[in-house]
């Protein structure tokens, strides 16, 4: 319900520039950047395995290339997750990931996220908090818009259609639901409650959808993954929208985690499952069961209303009044319009291109221009 004491804190005091870009300090613990968290019994190993970790002993055991070509996991990895992850980001694989993302920096081509936010994810969701993990695919590839999470763009940058698609079904789920300010898409609360975004490629080239793709990010991030089911033993609900993010969950133990699964929200494949999906009710349901109460979701943006309570009661998109429109095949909007490109920093409130990396947005695209 909309008091409910579990939620202690609004969206606003997360929606700025400094929350946004926090990072720890080289070398530093995490524990004095963000506070000590609240150590509970269950899944206490990812906890303890991250407050045994010395950082500077593993730091002194790099060689002199190792410690250049990882400088940017040392100075902003979360703590939590690099004291899993640091066997992983020594493996050959990583490190000639690395190589090459050199080699892009070296070229001049422009690289998105930029560089400080590209582990941000581990920063807002440290591993030890994390309740529900969303999976999303490439970064969006212009200006102003990927910082790090799965979905989510800065401000002024509207939020993109996919994105405008999941806001109504979370209203469908709550209609007390608001979007953000000045049609934003800044999903930061949502990171800082638990909730894991995390794209499975972490970095992409200036307007060159999946462009550094199979370069090495797709077993760095499917290792956190896996770390998410392995340590986080009481369970955590996986949302995987698409058929690449199906593929990312398909070991996950459904015995112990919930796992929900439907097509991209992307316009061009939304209709075909994503609506009345459900998954965010869903999802509350079973933190609350598997949690308590007090541990669901808040999924909303503003600090005007909670959309916390996992037995609000499911209303059809037509009859709830929905903010925005489903953006859908076949709405006002031209396909051409959909899924245009902007070559500079947005100006604009125009719907931002990210179908290029949705492969069921793309088979929806073909079939559509087959037609023609």
């Amino acid at each position: 319900m909309a008091g409910r004491a579990g939620m202690k804190r609004d969206a606003n005091h997360l929606t700025t520039p400094e929350a946004d870009s926090k990072k720890p300090k080289a070398n530093g613990s995490i524990t004095s950047f963000f506070g000590a968290p609240k150590n509970k019994s269950s899944d206490s190993k990812a906890t303890s395995s991250s407050s045994a970790f010395n950082k500077q002993k593993w730091v002194d055991s790099l060689t002199s290339e190792q410690k250049e070509l990882l400088q940017l996991e040392i100075d902003t990895l979360d703590e939590s997750w690099l004291a899993q992850l640091k066997e992983e980001v020594v493996k050959p694989e990583f490190l000639a990931l690395k190589r090459f993302l050199q080699k892009e920096k070296q070229s001049g081509a422009k690289i998105f996220p930029p560089e400080e936010d590209i582990y941000s994810w581990s920063r807002h969701t440290p591993l030890h908090k994390v309740k529900v993990v969303i999976v999303g695919q490439d970064p969006y590839h212009n200006y102003n818009q990927a910082h790090g999470l799965a979905f989510s763009v800065r401000p002024p940058t509207p939020a993109p259609p996919s994105l405008v698609n999941i806001f109504n079904e979370i209203h469908n789920d709550y209609p007390s639901f608001q979007r953000p300010a000045n049609k934003g898409g800044l999903l930061i609360p949502w990171a800082e409650r638990g909730v894991l975004m995390l794209n499975t490629c972490l970095t992409v080239r200036a307007h060159q959808a999946a462009s550094h793709s199979n370069k090495g990010w797709e077993l760095f991030t499917q290792k956190a993954i896996d770390l998410v089911a392995r340590v986080r033993t009481r369970g955590v609900v996986f949302l995987a929208w698409g058929t690449p993010a199906g593929k990312r969950v398909t070991g996950i133990n459904r015995a112990k985690h919930y796992v929900l699964q439907s097509v991209h929200p992307s316009p061009l494949s939304a209709s075909r499952g994503f609506f009345g999906n459900q998954h965010f009710k869903k999802c509350n349901e079973w933190l609350a069961e598997r949690y308590g109460a007090d541990e669901v979701i808040d999924w909303s943006l503003t600090s005007k209303s909670k959309t916390s309570s996992p037995f609000a009661t499911i209303q059809s998109p037509a009859l709830t009044g929905a903010p925005n429109k489903p953006i859908a095949k076949g709405s006002d909007a031209s396909l051409e319009e959909e899924v245009s490109r902007t070559t500079e920093p947005a100006k604009s409130t125009e719907a931002v291109d990210e179908f290029e990396d949705d492969l069921d947005a793309l088979e929806a695209l073909a079939a559509a221009e087959a037609t023609r």
